[in-house]
């Protein structure tokens, strides 16, 4: 019997990311837990390759039934604190796909993932920035949320500003826009690139009508 481990890209010799995309979309179908649970484990027992293939099959389960990732949380946890960048960044994904099914549980390890973030590539930090966003945005705001996402617009790459800006946008109506305008302009002073001040002009308009 073909085990999910089996159906990953590398066992399959390939390069590419199809197989484990193909494989979380027959996952969400039949809802087999058992193989989720077999590409959780995986995430702290097996090689690297195969650790690297089972977190993108479960951060694309995650997007389309986070139900079926959410009891192997405690998993994306600790591989976020590993020294694997590509489980850290890839963890930060699994865990983004659960923010808005259970705020709650990224509320109660908000702290660690914000310094895995920090300690991560810039994907890792552009999925913090995502789970800020969303309990920032909830009908009731996760204390510390907002700060900590206009920290990140301050703090952000160039490259990085208006993207984190927009994913602020959302959260601002529960907040203080006021603060996040703010945020916004003093970024924008320091971009000389056009289509990226373009984009936060465009946050800039849509908070004035807030």
């Amino acid at each position: 019997m073909t085990s999910v481990l089996d159906r990953l890209a590398g066992a399959l010799g390939r390069r590419d990311e199809e197989p484990n995309i193909a494989l979380a979309r027959d996952l969400a179908d039949s809802g087999d837990v058992a193989g989720v649970a077999a590409l959780a484990a995986a995430l702290g027992t097996a090689p690297r390759p195969v650790r690297h293939d089972a977190i993108k099959a479960l951060y694309e389960l995650g997007a389309l039934r986070p139900d079926l990732v959410r009891p192997h949380a405690g998993a994306f946890l600790a591989a976020m604190n590993g020294p694997d960048n590509r489980l850290v960044w890839g963890a930060l994904a699994a865990l983004d796909t659960l923010a808005p099914y259970d705020p709650g549980l990224i509320a109660a390890h908000l702290p660690e993932i914000l310094a895995a973030a920090e300690r991560g590539s810039v994907i890792a930090r552009d999925k913090a920035v995502s789970m800020l966003a969303t309990l920032a945005s909830q009908d009731e705001p996760v204390p510390g949320a907002w700060p900590a996402l206009l920290a990140m617009v301050r703090g952000a790459a160039a490259n990085q500003a208006a993207m984190y800006a927009e994913a602020a946008l959302r959260a601002a109506p529960m907040n203080d826009p006021t603060a996040l305008a703010d945020a916004v302009r003093t970024r924008r002073d320091g971009i000389a690139a056009p289509a990226k001040r373009a984009r936060l002009d465009k946050v800039l308009r849509r908070l004035a009508k807030l």
